[in-house]
């Protein structure tokens, strides 16, 4: 297995890192509810779960 043979120094390091960024999430909306959402993933409103502009839960139903 290899080693190194000196240390990494904080200054290279941190140099290596500096791509590593976080980036803001996209929001989406809703054509149908009008709800802000996650691109790629389904959210609740008024007791339905939305994913595409369609309901895929309702709560009311799956209660019941």
């Amino acid at each position: 297995m290899a080693h190194p043979k000196r240390k990494t120094s904080k200054t290279r390091r941190d140099k290596r890192r500096t791509h590593y960024k976080a980036e803001a999430a996209q929001i989406a909306t809703c054509p149908v509810t009008g709800e802000a959402h996650l691109y790629h993933r389904a959210y609740w409103h008024e007791g339905k779960m939305y994913y595409r502009g369609q309901v895929v839960i309702d709560k009311q139903i799956a209660v019941a």
